[in-house]
């Protein structure tokens, strides 16, 4: 089970910080990745970590402004979101897969129920 938090309503150019919270299966056996869906298009990706969370990988929309972390003890991820802006406003669902691939939604095996991020202009 993953239980994804942290969104709200920020303005542009501020910060957030969402969390997965996960349980019920060992952490570290996961890819663990974010994704977003914005109002009228496709959820796409965001961003992903490797098992061990020595890898990591981003969207170019993203890159250079979020950063995703993980914590194996605490079976915790997160995407520190910096210098938002208005198209970030989306609901970001946390991902865990078995797979090596991160890019593709059929690569994640459980998904959490996702959290509002709204970005004011």
């Amino acid at each position: 089970q993953l239980q994804a938090s942290g969104g709200g309503l920020v303005q542009a150019g501020g910060s957030l910080r969402l969390s997965c919270a996960a349980s019920g299966r060992p952490f570290s056996d996961y890819v663990m990745g974010w994704f977003r869906q914005a109002p009228g298009k496709e959820r796409e990706f965001v961003a992903a970590i490797s098992r061990s969370g020595g890898s990591t990988y981003y969207a170019d929309s993203v890159k250079g402004r979020f950063t995703i972390s993980r914590d194996n003890a605490k079976n915790t991820m997160w995407l520190l979101m910096n210098s938002l802006k208005p198209e970030a406003t989306a609901v970001y669902y946390c991902a865990a897969g078995r797979r090596d691939s991160y890019l593709f939604e059929k690569s994640y095996d459980y998904w959490g129920q996702g959290t509002q991020v709204t970005v004011s202009s």
